[in-house]
């Protein structure tokens, strides 16, 4: 059932929000893009972030207490950190103190920098006969005036008392949230850095994020070393279900590949590791769980469970990860076993639902992830297309590698665009493929039911000397040794027929036409090859203008560096699966009648 939602207004500003029960209210305001001042990452320690209630309640919390005066607690006056929406409400926000560094990341999105990890100077008075306190009691006290709390695990404590010594008490305390990751002699605080990392299922992105000034300092991918054990999630999932051994053999390969980034990053940008305090990760629910060796068995069945959705914030030396040896990584929450981190970062990232524009995001691959909607109500599900856009089940298909044809041309005669440039065709990759089928169509080669017209059927056809026979079916040839065959026709039909009957279930539910929606984005690696004009004439994508049809490119990798950069944009995406609706396609009655009704191609006629 769809909780209520309640409307919270900001003066002077007058900008309104509806939000979910239990919303504070400072994530209400950045939900609309309203900084309020913070210092401690929202945990009600800095007392910054106050408002006053003008209509509505908040009651008084014990962090209210610890930091408002009664007089102000009197008038109304909350930490916006710590006050939760329950009612229609109306507050006051007090003028910023000081102008937030921002930088723009993901889809035009200003991103106020605000990164989890703090480093803090400290200069701390030395022991004595009448200052006895403890090593921790002296640092804790030290960063509580600065308004930020402090948890010490036992790794650190091991090294305070001399690093504080060797330093003469002037110290660096550096924090992940009020986690204590380190304490470093002198000032370091120009010295923060963090790593957002896209583990794809295919590939692995990292990106090195200077966290003072938010800039990438290097950025570097490769294949997921898991690709031995099979192409797509249920076939590595099977690999583990042979053993513990099977299960270490891919949680190995893919921190092989994870540290091997790590590494190059490093090198690339001339950083220490020890100067590398967090790395965020995203990822499906598979990958996520391979990574950190929990048994993802029970995502490959009926009823599709994870052994968790929630974010994660473990130490790295637990996972494995190659950053400070006090340092942490953090994954995003999933939303099910088939919509992952990876989409409430592309949800993030595109910034679909925080604003009123209707429109459905696409991030086409083996599984095919959909979300539809607005700031008034998000749908999203995923729909098996299988590995056609990856190049994969095609008789000539090859991943987007050097050799790939990746965009094609039909007139009168075959213009070829391949990966690499000016050299020889190995194969055709999955845009390749999108584009090829498209351009059949257009030049009267292909029918609306996917048929392939042979020689004979088409001998006046300019192109006519290229359909040919292979092993007794029909077939195209791009180039030599190069060809599409009638299979593969069928395979893009069955993969893209999936996606759109995800997309046509998602808009039935919300009672929207193609006319009502502002734009249709095209994500994930293979979404930014995508010729938009392809996309629709193959039936892939609603029968919206072209323009409206935008390739928002690695918004996976662009979601987990605004979490790395901003807490505020992590709390975003932490309350994102309360805000998310999933529709499970596989339980639906109308699922086989809206597959059928979308796996033609469309008539050339609606689509031009």
């Amino acid at each position: 059932m769809i909780q209520k939602k309640l409307e919270v207004i900001y003066k002077p500003f007058d900008k309104a929000t509806r939000v979910p029960p239990g919303t504070t209210l400072f994530s209400a305001a950045h939900w609309i893009g309203l900084p309020i001042d913070s210092t401690c990452g929202g945990r009600g320690t800095c007392g910054k972030c106050k408002v006053q209630v003008l209509e509505g309640g908040a009651e008084i919390t014990t962090a209210d207490r610890k930091q408002l005066r009664a007089a102000e607690l009197e008038e109304g006056w909350r930490l916006s950190c710590q006050a939760k929406v329950y009612e229609d409400t109306t507050v006051t926000v007090p003028e910023l103190l000081r102008v937030p560094k921002a930088a723009t990341m993901g889809v035009n999105r200003l991103v106020l920098l605000d990164p989890n990890v703090r480093k803090v100077f400290v200069e701390l008075a030395e022991p004595s006969l009448t200052d006895q306190r403890s090593d921790t009691e002296r640092l804790r006290d030290a960063l509580t005036a600065e308004g930020f709390d402090m948890k010490v695990e036992l790794r650190v404590l091991r090294t305070l008392p001399s690093v504080l010594r060797d330093a003469e008490f002037k110290v660096t305390a550096v924090l992940g949230g009020d986690r204590l990751i380190a304490v470093e002699p002198g000032d370091t605080r120009e010295e923060s850095y963090g790593v957002a990392m896209d583990l794809g299922t295919t590939t692995v992105v990292g990106t090195l994020m200077n966290l003072k000034t938010g800039m990438a300092e290097a950025v570097r991918s490769t294949l997921n070393g898991q690709a031995p054990f099979g192409a797509d999630v249920i076939s590595r999932i099977s690999h583990g279900m042979q053993g513990d051994e099977a299960k270490t053999e891919l949680r190995d390969a893919v921190l092989r590949t994870i540290n091997t980034i790590l590494s190059e990053l490093y090198e690339s940008a001339g950083v220490g590791r020890d100067r590398v305090y967090e790395l965020v990760i995203v990822g499906n629910a598979t990958m996520l769980h391979l990574l950190l060796g929990i048994d993802a068995t029970p995502i490959s069945m009926m009823p599709f469970t994870p052994a968790f959705t929630d974010p994660l914030y473990v130490p790295a030396l637990d996972a494995g990860i190659d950053i400070h040896a006090g340092g942490y990584v953090q994954t995003l929450p999933v939303v099910g076993a088939y919509v992952g981190a990876d989409i409430v970062a592309g949800i993030m990232a595109t910034g679909l639902a925080r604003e009123d524009k209707m429109r459905v995001f696409v991030d086409v691959g083996t599984n095919g992830e959909i979300v539809l909607g607005s700031l008034k109500r998000v749908l999203c599900t995923a729909a098996p297309a299988g590995p056609a856009f990856e190049g994969s089940q095609i008789r000539c298909g090859m991943r987007a590698t050097e050799g790939a044809i990746e965009g094609v041309t039909l007139t009168d005669h075959v213009e070829l665009q391949v990966i690499g440039g000016d050299i020889a065709p190995r194969g055709i990759c999955g845009s390749g493929l999108v584009d090829t089928v498209a351009q059949l169509r257009l030049a009267g080669l292909l029918d609306a039911g996917g048929k392939m017209r042979s020689r004979e059927e088409a001998p006046e056809h300019p192109l006519s000397d290229r359909l040919i026979m292979v092993d007794g079916v029909r077939a195209f040839l791009l180039a030599e040794n190069v060809y599409l065959t009638q299979r593969d026709v069928r395979e893009l039909q069955f993969g893209k027929g999936s996606i759109a009957t995800g997309i046509k279930v998602l808009m039935d539910v919300m009672g929207v036409r193609a006319t009502d929606l502002d734009e249709v984005l095209l994500g994930g690696s293979f979404g930014s090859y995508l010729n938009p004009e392809s996309a629709k004439i193959i039936g892939l994508v609603p029968a919206v203008d072209v323009d409206h049809i935008l390739s928002v490119g690695n918004t996976a990798g662009e979601g987990a560096k605004m979490a790395l950069l901003s807490f505020r944009e992590r709390q975003v995406a932490f309350e994102l699966p309360d805000k998310v609706e999933y529709v499970e396609l596989s339980g639906r009655s109308d699922f086989n009648d809206s597959f059928v009704s979308v796996l033609q191609f469309p008539e050339l006629e609606t689509v031009q």
